[in-house]
């Protein structure tokens, strides 16, 4: 990565500003290197100490008059060859000349001496980022010179195994990038545990290490595993910089942007806050950072539905943003702030705000698709659904064109419209949006969560429509990949599997819908809590599988768990308890019934807990992912 590499070549200098060779033969870095050996290499090695002591004592000479010039041997041609070869290299200021350097060294040293100009080649590269196949032949050189196979952790080899993790990256061979990286981090571990490495030497290297760990996995869709790489960068930075420090704001607003994406907002908002609070203290109220920390926390505050405080956010950000001079930044401020009338029920104050930003977008721009985008939905909430569909046919017609130069955007617009005409009852179109949009995803890894969202949809409006059988493989599709994505305890993979129980139940195949309901009520309890409303409702799915298998044992025991919780929801929920109590007497009769006419049906095991929810819940849940994305 480009930032990192910048970061551990100056490292790597300030280590040792004017050596090579002490550092390049293997019989040097077979010892085991620490902090003082690099800081206390000279600009020769014991190779050419050794005629420096001799000519310190010139009596020793018996060849060399007093009074002539003392002939140089080959020898000492040949080090100081190798010493202005060095020098060259090291005084080196761009690529070009670092490589013109490195090629002269190629003719002077062996190849063995060669590893750490090697690596600080291979970091340059990376750090210029236009040959990431050059950069990685170089740091495969590096590691085949420095990696003696001692069992001993080598720092250069852990700096040279980053690289190789950044370059990899950067070719997208992210399986080869976590390879590479996963043994930097293990080496560096046991570097800082045997205390052979300073600890401030250790932690740039690891943060990078760790930066590069999060991307790569971010990239592969394991966005919660980049999340806890992210957050031991943050750690990392806590302890190396001031409070006040700029960049340490900027790395817990990264970490509350990392949350938002996997729509863990309550996670998100004490970053986000500290990132505001640090570059309040030290930049001031109207500095540009101050702006994106409170454009941040207007998606945070949306998505906890919080929308009053969301939009106050959002206004002093504008203010910012305006007094900067950042128009495409206002841009999106501004349609944000629509949005946020519209969650507020503003419909009128936010068709006023879109008029005034369409007329500053471009015709053909992707500002101005999103702009008649968030119209339709002020439209569609008015119940204007012609005007409505006209914008989004404007918006689809200005996406059409840029699906190919940026087809993040726009499957995450596709998404959004597709959203809207479910609004409007336009269930085939919005089917046919969606697969539209997930086959551009498909092309895409690292949009592997967004990928399993617009799965989960089709599948449910596929089920919502009748077609049940073909809404089950988009629905275990979406499950597993929104699994890697998220981990397994996301609520929103909860509601796939309630969606996965009830189109098993609409198949008559009760106990796989036990099955599915069961799994969903676990999540739902662990995200959601079990007083959650549709974690309780999981309960009634569970019970209603139960019933429909003919144990009515169990289903009157889920029934009842329902019946529980809902009590405790107090006076606003007395209708749905007075229908959950309807149910369980229904339930009642069933069983005495049944145990009178014929045996009762074998049940499955009784989960140690089981989840469910509403239908309905994955389009909430797809709702305010895509939200987020617009803002």
């Amino acid at each position: 990565m480009k930032r990192a590499s910048i970061l551990l070549l100056s490292h790597l200098t300030r280590q040792n500003p004017k050596t090579l060779t002490p550092l390049l033969s293997r019989n040097y870095l077979s010892s085991n290197i620490t902090t003082n050996n690099l800081k206390s290499c000279t600009k020769t090695n014991g190779l050419i100490n050794k005629p420096h002591q001799f000519q310190a004592n010139p009596s020793r000479n018996s060849g060399t008059l007093v009074g002539t010039t003392p002939q140089i041997s080959s020898r000492q041609k040949k080090i100081k060859e190798k010493s202005q070869l060095e020098e060259a290299f090291e005084s080196a200021a761009t690529v070009e000349g670092m490589l013109e350097a490195f090629k002269d060294m190629e003719a002077c040293f062996d190849e063995r001496e060669l590893g750490l100009a090697l690596l600080k080649v291979g970091l340059k590269l990376d750090q210029q980022g236009e040959d990431p196949e050059k950069a990685l032949t170089f740091a495969t050189r590096a590691l085949r010179v420095l990696d003696i196979g001692d069992e001993k952790p080598s720092f250069l080899v852990a700096m040279t195994l980053q690289l190789m993790g950044s370059v990899s990256y950067s070719l997208k061979r992210f399986n080869d990038s976590l390879g590479y990286l996963n043994r930097a981090k293990r080496m560096l571990g046991r570097l800082e545990e045997e205390g052979a490495t300073a600890v401030e030497d250790i932690r740039p290297v690891l943060h990078a290490v760790l930066l590069e760990l999060s991307n790569v996995k971010t990239a592969m869709g394991r966005r919660e595993e980049a999340i806890h790489n992210l957050k031991k960068c943050l750690e990392i930075k806590e302890m190396t910089m001031d409070k006040g420090s700029k960049e340490l704001g900027v790395a817990n607003r990264e970490l509350a942007e990392a949350y938002v994406a996997v729509l863990n907002f309550n996670e998100a908002l004490p970053f986000g806050l500290k990132a505001l609070d640090i570059h309040k203290s030290g930049l001031g109220d109207y500095s540009v950072e101050v702006a994106y920390d409170r454009k941040l926390l207007g998606v945070i505050y949306s998505g906890l539905e919080e929308h009053d405080k969301a939009l106050e956010q959002n206004v002093l950000s504008q203010k910012v943003l305006k007094s900067w001079g950042l128009r495409s930044e206002l841009l999106h401020a501004e349609i944000d702030a629509a949005n946020m009338q519209i969650a507020l029920g503003k419909y009128d104050e936010a068709i006023n705000t879109l008029k005034g930003v369409v007329q500053q977008t471009e015709k053909d721009g992707g500002t101005r698709a999103l702009v008649f985008i968030s119209m339709a939905k002020a439209l569609c909430n008015l119940e204007k659904i012609v005007d409505a569909k006209r914008c989004l046919e404007i918006a689809l017609g200005i996406l059409d064109k840029k699906e190919t130069t940026s087809p993040v955007e726009v499957a995450d617009a596709y998404s959004e419209i597709a959203m809207l005409y479910e609004n409007m009852n336009e269930f085939e179109t919005a089917i046919s949006l969606l697969k539209r949009t997930q086959s551009m995803l498909e092309k895409l890894p690292q949009e592997q969560h967004s990928e399993g969202s617009v799965s989960a949809r089709i599948g449910w409006l596929l089920l919502l429509t009748g077609k049940v059988t073909q809404a089950i493989p988009y629905l275990e599709s979406a499950a597993e990949m929104l699994k890697e994505s998220y981990g397994p305890k996301h609520f929103g993979i909860g509601y796939v599997y309630n969606n996965l129980g009830a189109a098993y139940l609409e198949l008559d195949r009760p106990q796989s819908a036990a099955q599915m309901f069961a799994v969903a009520k676990d999540i739902m309890d662990a995200a959601l809590g079990p007083h959650h409303t549709d974690s309780i409702e999981a309960y009634q799915n569970l019970s209603k599988a139960y019933g429909a298998m003919g144990s009515y044992t169990l289903a009157i025991e889920f029934q009842q768990r329902a019946i529980d919780a809902w009590e405790s929801h107090g006076p606003s929920a007395h209708d749905v308890l007075m229908e959950a109590r309807r149910i369980r007497e229904q339930l009642k009769t069933k069983a005495r019934d049944a145990s009178t006419n014929q045996l009762p049906t074998k049940a499955l095991p009784l989960p140690q807990s089981c989840p469910s929810g509403r239908n309905e819940e994955t389009y909430i849940m797809t709702s305010l992912s895509a939200r987020v994305k617009q803002a």
